[in-house]
């Protein structure tokens, strides 16, 4: 008799449900359709023979098999990450296929020096890139859907190595005589309560600053909150709070043609920028000259 045995496709869909525990959620995770991953873990839990998941409430409640399943189907994508890593790691460093994923207030500012400077140097490298929240690229990176990720720090992560490339130093952006900022010297004290503009919940950029910039009163935060860093842009020229931002993204044109003011702050305040790896890989050497080439590529964007 034919045994029909799982496919890696099927177990990492199964994990993001066990994740998600809800089926639109996982799938979106999966970058597919809803009906697609439904019959997915259908024919998953056919080739197994049993039931993973109980559909019967709103939320997906994982069977006592579906939980030893997920503890297996773990160990099976460790392995099948671990002989991936072995077969890369045969390559020419910086060759061939390599996907990374990029928090969305590092990558704009720096794939515009980077992808050129790669282009020069490795014109054999194809790079794969994912533009993703921290806790997104962060599960990508441990399914195997990335290589290695590069976002800011510090962010909590297990079963990972990390490199860490330079400090990003927070600026104090304002609008031209703000009516934020009557005091002489910048004095986060002394700002009104609901000044701050911050980016919406879920950014790391937003605890960052909070942490960096030392703001221990949440009343100075104005309850207004972006999206992106363009619209954080468009809230402080109106003129409807001050806001910190890093120092990599003062060479976009973003923060150069905005007509704002920006300062240095009377206190240390900095992100780390690093990269982040499965600890099973066998390329750290490889992923560690890739931020070289980013501090690199990035430094001389200053110049």
């Amino acid at each position: 008799m034919n045994q029909h045995y799982p496919t890696i496709k099927q177990l990492s869909y199964f994990l993001a449900l066990v994740e998600h525990n809800h089926f639109g959620k996982a799938a979106d995770s999966c970058f597919v359709s809803q009906s697609a991953f439904s019959v997915a873990i259908k024919d998953l839990e056919n080739a197994l023979g049993g039931q993973l998941v109980d559909r019967t409430n709103k939320k997906v409640t994982v069977t006592n098999l579906g939980r030893e399943i997920n503890r297996q189907a773990q160990q099976v994508m460790r392995e099948m990450n671990h002989m991936l890593d072995i077969a890369k790691g045969q390559l020419k460093p910086l060759s061939g296929n390599l996907s990374i994923g990029i928090i969305p207030t590092i990558s704009p500012f720096v794939l515009a020096p980077l992808l050129p400077l790669l282009s020069q140097t490795h014109p054999e490298l194809q790079l794969d890139i994912h533009e993703g929240q921290s806790d997104q690229i962060y599960q990508q990176l441990m399914q195997g859907q990335l290589d290695v990720i590069l976002l800011a720090m510090p962010y909590d992560m297990r079963s990972v190595e990390t490199h860490l490339l330079w400090q990003d130093e927070f600026r104090l952006l304002a609008a031209d005589n703000s009516r934020w900022l009557l005091q002489q010297t910048f004095d986060l004290e002394q700002v009104a309560d609901g000044s701050v503009l911050l980016l919406e919940d879920g950014h790391c950029l937003r605890d960052h600053a909070l942490s960096a910039c030392h703001i221990k009163n949440i009343d100075k935060v104005s309850q207004l909150a972006s999206s992106s860093l363009l619209t954080l842009v468009e809230l402080v020229k109106q003129d409807l709070g001050i806001s910190f931002v890093p120092e990599m993204a003062l060479q976009s044109p973003l923060i150069q043609q905005s007509g704002l003011a920006v300062d240095k702050l009377p206190f240390e305040a900095s992100r780390g920028i690093g990269l982040a790896w499965r600890q099973s890989s066998t390329r750290a050497d490889e992923f560690k000259q890739l931020g070289a080439l980013v501090k690199e590529a990035c430094q001389s964007s200053k110049n």
